[in-house]
């Protein structure tokens, strides 16, 4: 029967085994062209990247420009950086020791005022008539007193009569000193010179005991509040100079220290300090904004390099120090870790890692690594974050 059908099959031109044979050739001719296209592609990859590799090889970057300077031993000045507030070396709140109506006020804003003159005075009317009566009744206890002593010396008065003579003097003194005091009360005089501020108060105001009516300051003697660590308290002596500069004006005064608290706050674990300035201009102002520098001994043979040259990074500080290529008349750097110190306006102590007489990058160090090419270039001053041209 099968055969029979496969006869059939022939009969009318159809042959299954040609056509299976067929089919296998195109499937094995599109294998080899996929596996032509395929190898194609990477052998393209390759040799791509390999003529790449052969093109950044063969190219040698140009020389960073960079600026540099040898490092030399210098004579540090150490000191102690502080914040400070400027206060006066006498400055009061002058304030109203008695109530009542101002009647007189004797100063204007910024008057220069010697000590013991009359600043203000308040109605006193009421103090006057009760001082003349307290001086009445003095004036007659007193001859109550003489007529009991002459009596007495006569040998006709008591003891007892002379006795309480006495006593009513000494009890109206004692009431005329009490209505003068009050009365002085009411005319307030400067306690010491000095300038004085703006009046608080007008003629006419009804004041109470306590208000304040004006500030005096003597600006003719300044000091310096200023905190310090307590890791520092070592290095605070009585008598060593500072140096103070203002936020504006460009002001700077020299002074000493004239006292150290003899405790640190628990808080803050600051130790307060004190220092006399010289303002022989009255420049400085008490409240006022100042920078303080405790001098320290100056010390010789110090290795320090600009700020600029220390690269700060998460592995520590470094600093690129440049040496001679292996090609002649080139230069190159390398990658030097060190220990930094104490630090002086533009200046930082280098402890450990450079030693003097070593040429180091000032600037211009964002596009440095070990090794790398360097031409040096002191006509532009270039930061470490800023990028130089190409």
């Amino acid at each position: 029967m099968d055969r029979w059908k496969w006869e059939s099959l022939s009969s009318f031109g159809f042959h299954p085994q040609a056509k299976i044979t067929h089919m296998f050739k195109r499937l094995f001719i599109a294998i080899v062209l996929l596996g032509l296209v395929v190898g194609g592609i990477v052998w393209f990859k390759f040799f791509r990247d390999d003529m790449i590799a052969q093109f950044m090889g063969a190219r040698v970057p140009p020389p960073v420009p960079v600026t540099a300077q040898v490092v030399e031993p210098v004579t540090w000045e150490p000191g102690i950086e502080a914040i400070g507030t400027a206060v006066s070396a006498r400055g009061v709140d002058l304030a109203i020791e008695a109530g009542g109506v101002v009647r007189m006020v004797s100063f204007e804003a910024n008057d220069t005022v010697a000590e013991g003159q009359v600043l203000l005075e308040i109605d006193d009317d009421s103090e006057r008539a009760a001082l003349g009566a307290s001086q009445a009744a003095l004036s007659v206890a007193e001859t109550d007193l003489r007529r009991a002593q002459t009596l007495a010396d006569r040998g006709v008065g008591a003891a007892t009569t002379t006795e309480s003579a006495e006593a009513m003097v000494e009890s109206a003194r004692a009431e005329v000193a009490r209505v003068q005091t009050t009365l002085d009360a009411k005319r307030l005089t400067a306690p010491f010179a000095g300038t004085i501020g703006i009046p608080r108060i007008e003629v006419g105001e009804y004041v109470l005991p306590g208000k304040v009516f004006a500030t005096l300051q003597d600006l003719d003697q300044m000091r310096v509040d200023f905190s310090v660590p307590e890791q520092q308290i070592s290095a605070l002596e009585l008598g060593r100079s500072v140096t103070v500069n203002t936020e504006v004006g460009d002001f700077t005064a020299t002074g000493k220290i004239i006292g150290v608290e003899p405790q640190v706050d628990a808080n803050s674990r600051l130790v307060s300090v004190r220092a006399a300035v010289d303002d022989a201009t009255g420049t400085l102002l008490p409240g006022q904004f100042l920078r303080v520098r405790v001098a320290l001994p100056v010390e010789e043979n110090v290795i320090a390099v600009p700020q600029t040259a220390v690269t700060t990074s998460l592995y520590g500080d470094s600093i690129y120090v440049v040496e001679p290529a292996e090609t002649e008349g080139e230069l190159t750097v390398k990658q030097v870790f060190v220990t930094i110190g104490r630090r002086s306006g533009g200046l930082i102590e280098v402890v450990r890692g450079i030693e003097g007489g070593a040429q180091i990058v000032t600037s211009g160090q964002n596009r440095l690594t070990s090794g790398a090419k360097v031409v040096i270039d002191d006509s532009v001053s270039l930061s470490p974050t800023q990028q130089p041209a190409e």
